[in-house]
């Protein structure tokens, strides 16, 4: 009778190899995900989609997971998360604001835009104000040519805008 109760006590204990330490039950939708595409490397676009969707931004560990997941060096995870836009390494703030940059955006009063929210907020592109309520982006080109200078608020598109906040 007594090496049932600890079979079952060793059962609790045990657990599965997909469990995260830290017991955050996000890292299961990542497992799922790798699984899904039966952890192809050329599925790493996908996971680290799915890793954002549910952490809300790729932290250092959530990389680091996604890497020893899909057998790919740690450094291949960063590259891919630093060179796509979409990606972010760092929590955004409760409101976001993108600028579009590119020439036509620009010559319009794109960095006239950038310029005041740097004076009025006190932040940069890639920053989140102290509060964590805005986080400012700028972005190469959002294809919005013709509405220039194009701003996404929150993801809404909001054409001809001008310096004023």
């Amino acid at each position: 009778m007594q090496s049932k109760e600890v079979k079952s006590e060793a059962a609790k204990a045990k657990k599965s190899p997909s469990d995260h330490p830290s017991g955050d039950k996000r890292f299961k939708v990542l497992d799922m995900t790798m699984k899904r595409n039966q952890y192809r490397q050329d599925a790493l676009i996908e996971v680290l989609h799915k890793a954002q969707e549910a952490f809300g931004y790729l932290e250092e560990d959530v990389l680091l997971y996604v890497a020893r997941g899909l057998k790919l060096p740690l450094s291949r995870v960063y590259g891919v998360a630093t060179f796509y836009h979409l990606f972010t390494l760092k929590p955004s703030g409760a409101h976001t604001c993108v600028v579009c940059l590119r020439t036509a955006c620009y010559v319009k009063g794109g960095g006239e835009i950038v310029k005041e929210i740097e004076q009025k907020f006190g932040i940069r592109p890639g920053e989140t104000t102290p509060d964590g309520q805005l986080s400012v982006m700028a972005a190469r080109c959002i294809g919005a040519c013709g509405i220039a200078p194009a701003v996404v608020f929150d993801g809404t598109v909001a054409s001809k805008q001008t310096p004023e906040v």
